[in-house]
C-alpha cells in the first residue's frame, strides 16, 4: 500500500484518448461536431431569449422549457470544448486529475437534473390535458418554482455522495481514459484500490435519481394517452397530443440511450459501443431539444417572427436616423 501511494502522488493528470481510432476521419468528425456545438448553443440561447422576451410564453411549459434549454447549454458546453480540442489536436490530450473530476461531476449533476426537469415538465403536461380546469391553480408560479429548485437540487445530492467517495480512490496507472470525456466507469478502470463499495452504492444512487422521475414520467404519459384516446374528436385528440407530443420524443431519446450505456454489461467487445452510444445522450438531446420544440410549436415559431420582425423595424429605424 505505501509504494501504491508514494506512485499515486505521481499521478497528477489523465490522458483523454477521445476518438483517436478515427485516424484520418478525425478532421470530419471535429468539423461536425463543432457544427453541432454551434447550433446547440445558438438553439438553446435563443428559445431562452424568446421565452424570456415574449409575454406570451410566460406559461409553465415554457418556463419549464427555459430552464431545459439552460441545463442543455451548460451540459453541451461541459463536454464538447474538450472533446474538439481533442479532435482538433488529433491525439490524447492531458487533463489534470481534478479537472476530469469537475467535469464529471457536472456531466452527473447535470444529468440528474434532467431526468427531474423532464419529469416535471411531464407532470406539467399530465395536469394541462388530464385536469384542464384546475391547470392554472394547480401550475401555479410557486409550484413551478419548487419543481424547478427541487429539480436542482435533486440532481446534486446523489452527485456530491459520489464525488465524495470518488476522491478517495487511488491512481496508479495506467493514465489512458478510452473515452471522449471524464465518465464514471473510464475513472474507475484506472483505479488501483478496490471500486466494488462505490460501484454498488453509485448504482443505487443512480437508480434512486433516475427511476423515481423515469417512472413519474411513465406514469404520466400512461395517463395523457389514455386520456387523449377518450377524446371524441379527431381535431381535438390531435390537438391533445400535439401539445405533449414533443416532450415525449425528447425523454424517449434521453432515457433509451442513457439505458443503453449504462445496463449493458461492461464487457471489452461493448466499451467501444458505448463510447459511440454515449454521442446519443451527451451531445444530440442538446442539439435536438431546441429543434422539436421550436418546429412543432407553433407559439414558439410567432415568438421567433415577432422577435425578427421588431429587429428589423429597429434597424429600419437605426438607418433611418444616420
Amino acid at each position: 500500500m505505501a509504494k501504491g501511494e508514494e506512485q499515486n502522488q505521481t499521478i497528477t493528470k489523465f490522458l483523454l484518448l477521445g476518438f483517436g481510432d478515427f485516424g484520418d476521419l478525425q478532421f470530419l468528425l471535429f468539423l461536425l461536431l463543432l457544427m453541432v456545438y454551434i447550433m446547440t448553443m445558438v438553439g438553446n440561447i435563443l428559445i431562452i431569449i424568446l421565452i424570456v422576451s415574449d409575454y406570451q410564453l410566460h406559461t409553465p411549459m415554457y418556463f419549464f422549457l427555459c430552464n431545459l434549454s439552460c441545463l442543455e447549454t451548460c451540459y453541451s458546453s461541459n463536454i464538447l470544448p474538450i472533446t474538439l480540442i481533442n479532435l482538433l489536436y488529433e491525439g490524447p490530450i492531458a487533463i489534470s486529475v481534478i479537472g476530469c473530476m469537475i467535469q464529471y461531476y457536472f456531466f452527473g449533476f447535470l444529468a440528474a437534473s434532467e431526468c427531474y426537469l423532464l419529469a416535471a415538465m411531464s407532470y406539467d403536461r399530465y395536469v394541462a390535458i388530464c385536469n384542464p380546469l384546475l391547470y392554472k391553480a394547480i401550475m401555479n408560479g410557486r409550484v413551478c418554482l419548487k419543481l424547478m429548485v427541487g429539480s436542482w437540487i435533486s440532481g446534486s445530492l446523489a452527485i456530491n455522495i459520489t464525488m465524495y467517495l470518488m476522491y478517495q480512490l487511488k491512481f496508479c496507472g495506467p493514465i489512458e481514459i478510452n473515452h471522449f470525456f471524464c465518465d464514471f466507469n473510464p475513472i474507475l478502470n484506472l483505479a488501483c484500490n478496490n471500486t466494488h463499495v462505490i460501484e454498488i452504492l453509485t448504482a443505487l444512487l443512480a437508480a434512486a435519481c433516475s427511476l423515481p422521475p423515469f417512472l413519474l414520467t411513465l406514469a404520466s404519459y400512461v395517463h395523457i394517452i389514455s386520456t387523449i384516446v377518450r377524446i371524441p374528436s379527431t381535431n381535438g385528440r390531435k390537438k391533445a397530443f400535439s401539445t405533449c407530443s414533443s416532450h415525449l420524443v425528447v425523454v424517449s431519446i434521453f432515457y433509451s440511450t442513457l439505458m443503453i450505456v449504462y445496463i449493458l454489461p461492461k464487457t471489452d467487445s461493448l466499451k467501444r459501443i458505448n463510447k459511440f452510444v454515449s454521442i446519443f445522450y451527451t451531445i444530440l438531446p442538446p442539439l435536438f431539444n431546441p429543434l422539436i420544440y421550436s418546429l412543432r410549436n407553433r407559439e414558439v415559431i410567432e415568438a421567433l417572427r415577432k422577435t425578427v420582425a421588431k429587429l428589423y423595424a429597429f434597424e429600419i429605424i437605426h438607418c433611418n436616423l444616420l
